[in-house]
């Protein structure tokens, strides 16, 4: 089915929805739909877009600000263009930010995404994650350009209502002491650095009903452990961004999870994956880039951890990782 949007003029403001293959069309007019309907609409939209909606008519003046959904990314604000790439505007973005969540009220805050890059201090962004923390926020995304951990409020990992949280930032994140996340399902961690052996063991066991963790391009220096008994489902995309390519001198990323089911490995094997257990896990998914000046220590890592993968009942291997034991 196709979706087309058509211009309409007066009082009644029209979506035209038209099938393929000369079916009719069928109209549906907004103005008969009740407002959680709306809301639910709105939800779909990034919050500039939402936003932009209260200039239709009188009705919806206001719906935008109960939208249980808070999307920022300041490359939606873009206002010239510098060297080829467009620039966002660093105080239309905050001014912008700053007024939404003054006005915005919803009865239940389901998700807060912000994707920025930092300026000035950490002040303003600590301010925002923290409103969403004060509102219970269930799903917390943040795309934070900055090495700058403070920006993070101490609130987040201590927190009853989240059920999802991405952290995407390059620098190490500073954990306090103790990490209370109830009801946390969902953990994604990208270009994080992992500076000491404890961090995932202090993260993970404040999450005891963790069941997908996702790592992303992280810099592990030192060993670490990811140990948890309710995780299912664990992603490591380990493609170098920091130092050589070619150098397997990494840590070794030891797993202890007995019910896992499914894991999945994208990387150059830079650091050693050891498992405790995988009699439990039923399907995985392997993808091992290789180089012609490393294909022997690579082929050999990959058939060690493939030889912990033996009770797995659906295996796929890439084209590339299959290459690297045909070249061994």
């Amino acid at each position: 089915m196709q979706v087309c949007a058509k211009a309409v003029c007066g009082k009644s403001k029209r979506l035209t929805m038209s099938e393929h293959r000369g079916h009719k069309q069928h109209d549906i007019d907004f103005s008969n739909l009740p407002d959680c309907i709306l809301d639910q609409i709105l939800s779909f939209l990034p919050t500039k877009d939402a936003v932009k909606t209260s200039i239709l008519s009188t009705r919806w003046k206001n719906l935008w600000v109960s939208v249980p959904n808070i999307d920022f990314d300041d490359a939606l604000l873009c206002a010239r263009e510098v060297d080829g790439w467009r620039r966002p505007h660093v105080t239309s973005f905050v001014n912008f930010v700053e007024r939404v969540l003054r006005l915005c009220n919803p009865s239940k805050m389901e998700k807060f995404r912000l994707s920025c890059r930092v300026f000035r201090d950490a002040f303003q962004i600590h301010s925002w994650i923290s409103h969403a923390i004060m509102h219970n926020v269930q799903e917390l995304d943040l795309f934070l350009f900055s090495k700058d951990p403070s920006m993070i409020p101490r609130s987040v990992f201590h927190n009853t209502s989240l059920v999802s949280l991405k952290i995407r930032m390059d620098c190490a994140i500073q954990l306090p002491s103790h990490v209370s996340f109830p009801c946390l399902k969902a953990l994604q961690l990208s270009c994080v650095q992992f500076l000491h052996d404890d961090f995932t063991e202090t993260f993970l066991s404040g999450c005891p009903v963790l069941e997908k963790l996702v790592l992303f391009n992280n810099s592990f220096k030192s060993n670490i452990t990811i140990s948890s008994s309710s995780l299912k489902s664990l992603t490591i995309r380990d493609l170098s961004r920091f130092g050589e390519i070619d150098d397997l001198s990494g840590c070794k990323i030891k797993i202890g999870a007995e019910n896992l089911i499914y894991f999945e490995y994208i990387g150059y094997l830079s650091n050693q994956i050891m498992f405790s257990d995988t009699s439990s896990i039923d399907i995985s998914f392997i993808n091992i880039p290789t180089h012609n000046e490393r294909l022997q220590k690579v082929a050999n890592r990959a058939i060690y951890l493939l030889k912990q993968l033996r009770y797995v009942v659906s295996l796929r291997l890439s084209n590339l990782t299959l290459q690297s034991f045909i070249c061994r």
